[in-house]
């Protein structure tokens, strides 16, 4: 009748005490390992004040409507941290672009380049350090009349094609 209270062995050698002590223990260490993952790079703002941007979007996309009507297309190329834009679309010569690399992720990883064109007409950066993965790469004029975007994944070994698309801006 009081068979539960007559115990043959110890607790700690029971296989199903251990189950129920291991279960909870395993998910108090993943929920604290998750809170650390979370909080070790915090997500950062991609936009702060999101009625400017809705209201700046039509601007934007008269800049690339005028990159098409320009007939503005590049083609871009980066081997051996080095990158080159050549003009591929326009007759025209102009001295400078403004390149802006934007990380999908990581906002401490975008950057700025203003580049002069060579006397072949292309315009060259030489990276410090090797830049890999998914981009989405700006091309625009010194005076910022006109842009291109587009989504690039480097290291590019062979010219590829960068021309105005509405569908890829943001």
């Amino acid at each position: 009748m009081y068979y539960f209270l007559k115990m043959k062995t110890s607790w700690y050698k029971e296989p199903w005490a251990w189950l129920v002590f291991t279960l909870p223990a395993i998910a108090v260490v993943a929920s604290i390992t998750t809170y650390f993952i979370a909080n070790y790079e915090p997500d950062s703002l991609v936009v702060g004040d999101y009625y400017k941007k809705g209201k700046a979007i039509n601007f934007e996309i008269s800049k690339i409507k005028l990159a098409q009507k320009l007939g503005m297309q590049f083609a871009l190329k980066s081997t051996d941290n080095e990158l080159v834009i050549r003009p591929t679309g326009i007759d025209r010569k102009f001295p400078f672009i403004k390149v802006n690399f934007y990380h999908p992720t990581l906002a401490k990883r975008d950057f700025e380049l203003t580049l002069t064109a060579d006397a072949n007409g292309d315009f060259r950066h030489h990276f410090d350090k090797k830049i890999t993965g998914k981009w989405r790469v700006t091309l625009s004029s010194f005076k910022n009349d006109w842009r291109i975007e587009n989504v690039i994944y480097l290291p590019q070994t062979e010219f590829i094609s960068i021309i105005p698309d509405l569908t890829v801006a943001n």
